[in-house]
């Protein structure tokens, strides 16, 4: 099982944690502040979940960040290369109290966000959904609840999608970064906060 970090311990990043945790698979979660800030989340999610620092997290095989978008320069400068490591992408071009989107030059947020992460093979992934559903349970309407993904590398997509159905998750192959990473983006996308649930 390749090793996980989680960049970003706010409500998305706990969630993925939450989920990972209840298939009892490892992860070091870290943000900003060191892992002596996070004692208390990591205890309350499971022995599974360690805290970490940025740099220990950054250096796991899959990588995920969900950070502020205006925190993601400070939350990924000054890390190595990815070197082809899988990073995922879980963030919105958008953030409260305003909610008025960044500009990104008509370019999709994954494509910028990949700029940010030199040597990673992006997958887009764990953004469109409400932080309660990714940590709920996957099955809970009677079927397996969806979770789009997309990338512009095959290896690493089937290697997201993999762990999403490992999860309980249905994954949805949404094809390229410039064209599935645009359906899933809050806002402007038309898939964002969609509870699909796939039957059978």
């Amino acid at each position: 099982m390749p090793s996980i970090g989680i960049i970003g311990a706010g409500n998305i990043g706990r969630a993925i944690a939450t989920a990972l945790a209840r298939k009892d698979i490892a992860a070091t979660l870290a943000n900003s502040r060191g892992p002596e800030s996070l004692a208390d989340a990591v205890g309350a999610i499971g022995p599974a979940i360690t805290a970490g620092t940025r740099e220990d997290a950054a250096a796991k095989d899959i990588v995920f960040v969900a950070v502020n978008w205006s925190k993601l320069p400070q939350a990924l400068g000054g890390l190595p290369a990815f070197d082809g490591r899988i990073v995922v992408d879980t963030n919105n071009p958008i953030e409260a109290p305003l909610f008025k989107p960044f500009d990104l030059g008509g370019r999709a947020s994954s494509e910028v966000f990949a700029d940010m992460v030199p040597g990673a093979r992006v997958v887009k992934a764990f953004n469109h959904l409400q932080p309660h559903l990714v940590s709920g349970n996957p099955a809970s309407e009677g079927g397996k609840r969806v979770l789009f993904y997309s990338g512009d590398d095959a290896g690493a997509k089937a290697e997201i999608g993999s762990l999403i159905d490992r999860l309980g998750f249905a994954g949805i192959d949404l094809g390229s970064l410039a064209v599935g990473g645009r359906l899933v983006q809050f806002p402007g996308g038309p898939l964002p906060a969609l509870n699909l649930v796939k039957f059978g």
